[in-house]
Parts: structure tokens; C-alpha cells; sequence
């Protein structure tokens, strides 16, 4: 008997939302500043295919630098201004819409309870340390368990990279519920990352997380499109959960130095 292709089918309520489907984009440097661009577009096409769209909450609390100049998506006169401000400013001059910028860190207070406006249907992460990583997967299983509304959390997209490695993997948050289906053997839960692959991910985090000076310096650390490159096959992976209504790819690996992508499967 041939076995049947593993999908993982997307949850009905980001077909068919009654509202924008809330978004929490974490991190706005290299790769969050590139993925919010990609947002924006999918949001355009979404609303023009009768879709209610995204709604996207961005955070950070880094301040725009020389350094970030050039690789990121800042110009000069935004030097000294929160990065996210900055962004979720040009974004909605550009679209109308009326996404908004948070200038704290996704992360629990000192009462260890996660911060305010964090229940969302879709979180993506653009972090650097492995332990953000962490943090946010213990603060999604408790926003998991409490009360179901509207803003039910779906989904985790993490994005994370070397200099000229990286990959996006896409997890649900709890079991989503999949229909009868003979001819695919349906998955209801795809694993955090920090579970999957929680050993690498340690064994792979850099020691220098010091910030860069310079745009020369940044790029010893991170090759110049590596970034852009993830934003766009990452949501991709995104768009085609809206589009299709199903994937049986959760997610690749990418290794940009000789142009070989390997997809995760369901």
C-alpha cells in the first residue's frame, strides 16, 4: 500500500475570518524589518481576493543605528528612532492601515506574566538568541491554555540564521482540529522549535551577540541578502496556508553560500 502524503490543513478561522487575522511580528532588525515588507503585500492581496486581511502588532525596543543602515530596512534620517516605530509609521503611511509598534521586548515582566497585547492568531519570531526563543514557546503554551477568543493563537513561524544559513519553521500552537480527508493522512499538531530542535538550536547559537558598529562589521556576522532571502520563502510558507488551505511543508533549511534549500515536511 502506498502511504498516504502527510498534510497539515490550515485552520478554518484564517480562511474565513470574521476580523483581521491579529498578527505578532517579534524582532524588527534583519530579518523582522524584511518580513513585515512581505506583510504588507500579503495583506494588499488578501483583502483584494475578499479576505479580511492582517492585523500586525511589531516589537522591539532597539533604537535605529548607523550600523543597521543598508542591510535593514532604515535610511538615515530614522537614525535615533525605535525600529519598530519607524517601521509600523512607514508601513501605514504607505497602506492605510493601522498596525502598531510596541518599543519593549516579547518577553515576561518581573511578575513573570507575559506583557500586555500579546494574544494573537499568528506569532513570528525574528529573534536573535536562542533563549527568546524559549521564553516566547513557555509564553505561548500559557496563552494557549487560558481563556479561547476571537484571537485564539494558531500559529508560530521562528526565522533564525548564521551568516549564510538559516531556516523558518512553522508550528501550531496546540492541536488544530483537521478534517476527514481518504486521500491525505491529516496532521493536527506540528512541533515548537524549541522542542524539535532545542539541542541544535543551542549547540548553533553564536557567543557574540554584541551589536554591530559598523554596516562592514554586521556583515561579518550576517551575508548581506541571507536575511531577505528567509523573509520571502518564509512567507511564502505563509501565504500558501491562506491560499491553499494546506501544506505538507512545515518549514526549510537554507544555505544560501551554495543556493541549496531542503524543505521540512508535515
Amino acid at each position: 500500500m502506498i502511504p498516504k502524503t502527510r498534510i497539515h490543513f490550515t485552520d478554518d478561522y484564517l480562511i474565513n475570518p470574521t476580523n483581521p487575522i491579529e498578527v505578532n511580528l517579534i524582532g524588527a532588525g534583519g530579518t523582522g524589518s524584511k518580513v513585515l515588507t512581505a506583510l504588507l503585500e500579503m495583506n494588499h492581496s488578501l483583502i483584494d481576493l475578499g479576505h479580511a486581511g492582517l492585523s500586525v502588532r511589531l516589537w522591539d525596543d532597539d533604537i535605529i543605528t548607523e550600523a543597521n543602515l543598508g542591510r535593514q530596512r532604515f535610511a538615515e534620517s530614522e537614525v535615533g528612532l525605535y525600529k519598530s516605530v519607524a517601521l509600523i509609521n512607514r508601513a501605514n503611511r504607505w497602506s492605510g492601515t493601522n498596525w502598531k509598534a510596541e518599543t519593549v521586548k516579547f518577553q515576561k515582566n518581573e511578575l513573570g506574566k507575559a506583557p500586555e497585547n500579546t494574544q494573537a492568531n499568528i506569532y513570528i519570531s525574528c529573534v536573535d538568541t536562542v533563549n527568546a526563543r524559549f521564553e516566547l514557546a513557555e509564553i505561548l503554551r500559557g496563552i494557549h491554555n487560558s481563556l479561547s477568543y476571537r484571537n485564539t493563537p494558531k500559529y508560530w513561524l521562528d526565522f533564525g540564521n548564521a551568516k549564510f544559513t538559516g531556516q523558518a519553521i512553522l508550528s501550531t500552537i496546540g492541536n488544530l482540529k483537521q478534517p476527514q480527508s481518504e486521500k491525505y493522512e491529516t496532521v493536527a499538531q506540528l512541533p515548537f522549535v524549541t522542542e524539535e530542535f532545542g539541542d541544535l538550536l543551542k549547540q548553533s547559537e553564536s557567543e557574540d551577540n554584541t551589536p554591530s558598529c559598523s554596516l562592514a562589521e554586521a556583515l561579518e556576522k550576517q551575508d548581506l541578502y541571507i536575511n531577505s532571502v528567509l523573509a520571502q520563502m518564509g512567507c511564502s510558507l505563509l501565504w500558501n496556508l491562506f491560499r491553499n488551505g494546506m501544506t505538507e511543508n512545515r518549514g526549510f533549511f537554507l544555505n544560501l553560500k551554495d543556493f541549496r534549500s531542503q524543505p521540512i515536511k508535515v
